[in-house]
């Protein structure tokens, strides 16, 4: 494909990956009129971040606003009906219309991964070139004085560039291709990834009443999604937690109603417990057997905090009976740095299953921007079944207990040049593996501390500007 021609669809249809960025990049444009005065958000913004609860915003009824707020900054927007900091940076195209305003981003890594390098031979010893990617765009319009109409569509051609197995990713575990288990791999996405609409009545600047409804789209469980989180902004891989933390974020068939006042958003949804099927270009079955609740609080524009639960029924279609009981927790941070796209954005992650396949999950991930240079991170530690990873047949025996998994990442970017407000990056990464369990068949599988790596360059719009 020659280079116009990638710049062109990248322009076009930049988006889902899950994510880098819907709800990252929902860009820094003022609220509409009556906007909430925020006491404890900061009482100066810098020459960089305008203060959005602190606006005049007389004549700006077509303003973009946060997707189910009118009395809310757009930055605040995270993966489904979830919340990030307001002080959350945006990179994304934006139109404003007569009546109704448009965002577009997204992101596509275009890379070469090798996992398990340095044990050849050995499980999980791959290389591939890959492309994750994904596009999301939005639509909104205010509904007379009060109402507030949001559209949501997100695609990812995953499925054409990785094929049905994924990407490699060492210690990766989760849904399947034809019919067997995925493991070391991280699972392509749907086509569709997010097909939704939102109407939000305010009440008075400190209360709003939310509906959302998806066919895909995502409960309200869990932080943002890994894809759109901007501490996870210049990392390529999905995190190996996705499945304790936010593999909902794609879910064929939910719905939630979700209360704001002031700082705190109560969200209940009933969605379709089960995970996408290996057709990723078809709409699965709704179901509507699961539920799941959340509590979001913003204390500043600096935090983001949230506890979700969910009941979900037969996530895995390999394993139809098994039920899960999701827990999560989370802090996300975001501040700016001073001068022109500098930042720094950080994620603490808490994610459990029990149930059949229960355990904990722990992350950790950081991302610094200094103009053209980012340097990011990524810590995580979870507990998975040897019975996944180690594919129990009839040489391998089963186990009760669990493998505690850690991996350390470490990647530097750099922007190379720009064009049309969109990015083009170089970057790398590479992380260090470590199985905290003397089992001995484990070891003799994956070797001794594996290590992977990757290098890559990236397609990205720019940042948005007030």
């Amino acid at each position: 494909m020659k280079f116009n021609k990638l710049s062109n669809l990248a322009i076009l249809g930049l988006g889902m990956i899950s994510a880098p960025v819907f709800a990252q990049h929902e860009h820094h444009q003022q609220p509409a009129k009556d906007t909430v005065n925020h006491e404890m958000h900061e009482k100066k913004a810098d020459h960089e971040t305008m203060d959005h609860s602190k606006m005049d915003h007389s004549g700006m009824q077509h303003q973009m606003t946060h997707s189910s707020s009118l009395s809310l900054p757009m930055t605040r927007n995270g993966s489904g009906t979830g919340w990030q900091p307001d002080a959350t940076p945006m990179y994304a195209y934006m139109k404003h219309g007569d009546k109704w305003n448009y965002m577009l981003h997204g992101s596509i890594f275009l890379r070469y991964t090798s996992q398990n390098f340095n044990n050849k031979n050995k499980k999980g010893n791959d290389a591939k070139f890959s492309a994750p990617n994904w596009v999301m765009g939005m639509a909104q319009r205010q509904i007379g004085k009060n109402g507030l109409l949001n559209l949501r569509a997100m695609v990812s051609v995953d499925r054409l560039f990785d094929g049905g197995a994924g990407y490699p990713l060492l210690f990766q575990s989760g849904e399947s291709w034809k019919n067997v288990p995925l493991v070391d791999r991280q699972h392509p996405h749907d086509l569709i990834s997010e097909l939704s609409v939102g109407y939000t009545q305010r009440i008075n600047e400190k209360m709003d009443l939310t509906i959302y409804a998806g066919y895909p789209g995502e409960p309200a469980l869990g932080p943002t999604a890994f894809m759109h989180r901007m501490s996870a902004f210049n990392n390529p891989d999905a995190v190996l937690g996705h499945h304790w933390q936010d593999a909902t974020h794609i879910t064929f068939g939910v719905v939630t109603a979700g209360v704001r006042y002031l700082w705190f958003k109560l969200e209940g949804s009933s969605f379709t417990g089960r995970e996408p099927d290996e057709n990723r270009f078809d709409f699965d079955k709704p179901r509507f057997d699961s539920y799941s609740y959340r509590l979001l609080f913003n204390p500043t524009k600096n935090f983001a905090f949230q506890v979700s639960r969910a009941f979900i029924k037969s996530p895995e279609p390999l394993h139809a009976h098994d039920d899960v009981t999701r827990t999560t927790a989370s802090l996300q941070h975001s501040a700016s740095l001073g001068g022109e796209n500098k930042w720094i954005s950080s994620t603490l992650l808490w994610g459990q299953n029990s149930g059949s396949h229960s355990g904990n999950s722990y992350l950790a991930e950081t991302n610094l921007q200094l103009n053209k240079w980012a340097i990011y991170g990524r810590f995580e530690n979870v507990e998975k079944s040897f019975n996944d990873l180690l594919e129990v047949g009839s040489d391998i025996p089963e186990y009760s207990s669990n493998a505690s998994i850690s991996a350390f990442t470490l990647g530097i970017n750099r922007q190379l040049f720009s064009f049309s407000n969109t990015l083009v990056q170089a970057g790398g990464q590479i992380s260090y593996h470590n199985v905290n369990d003397n089992n001995a068949l484990f070891r003799n599988a994956y070797g001794k501390n594996p290590m992977s790596g990757q290098v890559y360059l990236r397609l990205t719009p720019g940042l948005m500007k007030m």
